[in-house]
């Protein structure tokens, strides 16, 4: 299974790849992952550009909160975000709005 780093290098190699995706996104999100191979990551998108990878970003407009086990899940499809969310392993704090469209960024 890849690491979360490589994970998020694969998230900004996808929105290199596809930047019509990104066009009408503009968000800064934080990914704060507990547990082994956790920590924080950002996605930053604006002007249909995006950027991906370790660190906090300094005022996220959305933060996401979940152990990295549940993060990879999602990710590879085994785990379902409106699931997770429902029974609590998954944390939105910020803009709901923006959380709901991440699925396309990560899918």
């Amino acid at each position: 299974m890849a690491t979360t780093a490589e994970i998020f290098a694969q998230i900004q190699g996808r929105m290199a790849a596809n930047p019509q995706k990104l066009a009408s996104i503009n968000a800064v999100y934080h990914f704060s992952l507990s547990g082994e191979d956790g920590g924080s990551f950002h996605v930053t998108l604006s002007g249909g550009q995006g950027t991906a990878g370790a660190g906090a970003p300094q005022t996220p407009d959305c933060t996401v909160l979940m152990s990295s086990a549940d993060f990879k899940a999602m990710v590879a499809g085994t785990a379902n975000a409106t699931g997770l969310f429902m029974s609590g392993k998954l944390r939105i704090q910020g803009d709901m709005g923006l959380a709901m469209r991440l699925q396309s960024l990560l899918g």
